[in-house]
């Protein structure tokens, strides 16, 4: 029943972006996020040209609320217009351009249009981007793909997956059909494989703490070793004081008389 529901929610969030993309334009409207909050569902509306989505006065805004309260029936839509701060680097916005250029110019110039959305992407400050233009509208007598590539990107991982903006569109011509995708890789994302080098004046040496110990002076030195000499001349007389036994007695004797010869 769970799954169910999760599943009837996400069909019915996919119909609500849609509509609204319908409504505001696909050219002028980049993405759409949803959430639920304890006051109602929260639409962002992300854009490159956030006064042609409001409208006079927010006359725009004011009528999509009320559609969607009478068609959806939801009880309090928040609509909030987001603007994107540089649309070279939103996939989305990159892949309408190119619809909008190949509705107006045919795909006879596919391949200017799309070096020129390398280049202002690169300028932009991204990493790398990655463009491929496929379909039966390429020119030419069969389907084609056009693969059209700058920088550096990431095709397998984790920052593939999560971390690549990517988007994907169709543009119906007279000539057939063309599919757009594109991926960008922005330059705030962190690289697992990157190397920073540290330039000398930046790096600091950690010299190693000896502990001193405390100098000995002179006059003790001395003291300790008179004491040593005193200890070794007590010790041969207590020696010489002590009885010997008769053993030592007779080879002493030995050794005087050998001696004496």
């Amino acid at each position: 029943m769970i799954e169910r529901q999760i599943i009837a929610q996400k069909a019915k969030e996919r119909v609500i972006e849609s509509f609204i993309f319908s409504y505001l334009g696909k050219l002028s409207c980049s993405r759409i996020k949803m959430q639920r909050t304890p006051l109602g569902e929260k639409i962002s509306v992300y854009t490159s040209r956030p006064g042609l989505i409001v409208g006079r006065k927010g006359a725009n805004i004011t009528k999509l609320t009320e559609e969607l309260k009478n068609r959806f029936s939801m009880e309090n839509p928040q609509l909030e217009v987001v603007e994107i701060e540089n649309p070279n680097l939103d996939a989305a916005t990159v892949v309408r351009t190119l619809i909008s250029g190949f509705e107006r110019f045919g795909p006879k110039r596919f391949k200017a249009m799309a070096y020129k959305a390398l280049d202002d992407t690169m300028k932009s400050g991204a990493r790398g981007i990655e463009i491929v233009i496929s379909g039966r509208g390429v020119p030419g007598e069969r389907a084609k793909s056009w693969r059209f590539l700058a920088g550096y990107l990431k095709k397998s991982g984790d920052i593939a997956e999560n971390f690549m903006d990517s988007a994907v569109e169709g543009c119906n011509l007279r000539s057939g059909t063309i599919g757009i995708k594109v991926s960008i890789l922005h330059p705030d994302v962190l690289l697992p494989d990157e190397i920073t080098f540290k330039k000398q004046s930046e790096i600091k040496v950690e010299t190693p703490v000896v502990e001193q110990k405390p100098e000995v002076k002179e006059e003790k030195k001395e003291e300790v070793k008179e004491e040593k000499a005193e200890e070794k001349i007590e010790k041969k007389a207590e020696e010489k004081a002590k009885p010997k036994s008769p053993r030592k007695k007779k080879a002493e004797e030995k050794a005087n008389g050998d001696n004496k010869e």
